[in-house]
């Protein structure tokens, strides 16, 4: 796997950042950092329940699609692979097109409560389940329907974004989590409520 600075920072980045005063402070930070998926990225990994991920048509045009499964549809097979599994959608097929052209993809995994967000690029191979039962059944996940293609990604470098700018936001799990035992009482609270006014509404 790659550098991240030798990956992405072209010319005309490394100009930018010569003159803004930063390129030596991401020469000492790049260069002091691990290139391969370490236990820290493998969490994330594994935790997120959603991602974004952004190919280019033949037309030139970055294309960003959203993917989203419970937590662990987004596998990582080991250090410099992540899979996950294609089930039907709108069959627009505008990922799985760009690819055929040119396999470069690049993932934005968000968590959005802890501020953090994790950026992957790599190349990427979808493949029919024909071509490989054992991956398609692996990486399946009950409740999803059933899995037309898996999509393998080499990764070629990551990096951490910084927090700043990110809105904190929760969904029901999480909500759950940090209200603990007083979601309980919350939910018969708003249950007790509810029948009082259906209760209300029967003498009117």
């Amino acid at each position: 796997m790659q550098r991240y600075d030798h990956l992405m920072f072209t010319d005309a980045v490394r100009a930018l950042q010569s003159a803004d005063g930063s390129a030596d402070m991401y020469a000492n930070s790049y260069g002091a950092r691990t290139h391969a998926l370490n236990a820290d990225e493998v969490a994330f990994v594994a935790s997120r329940t959603s991602f974004y991920m952004a190919t280019v048509s033949a037309t030139g045009w970055p294309y960003i699609q959203h993917r989203g499964g419970p937590a662990g549809f987004l596998k990582v097979l080991d250090d410099h692979t992540l899979a996950f599994a294609d089930y039907r959608g709108n069959r627009q097929h505008i990922s799985e097109g760009n690819l055929a052209g040119d396999d470069r993809v690049s993932l934005f995994l968000m968590d959005y409560p802890r501020k953090a967000r994790l950026k992957l690029q790599g190349r990427a191979a979808v493949r029919a389940t024909s071509d490989d039962a054992g991956l398609a059944s692996e990486l399946a996940v009950e409740g999803q329907g059933r899995v037309e293609r898996v999509m393998t990604i080499a990764l070629e470098a990551f990096d951490w974004n910084c927090p700043q700018f990110i809105t904190p936001r929760f969904d029901a799990a999480e909500i759950a989590q940090l209200v603990g035992p007083e979601m309980d009482k919350l939910n018969a609270r708003i249950a007790a409520l509810e029948a009082e006014n259906a209760a209300l509404k029967d003498r009117s």
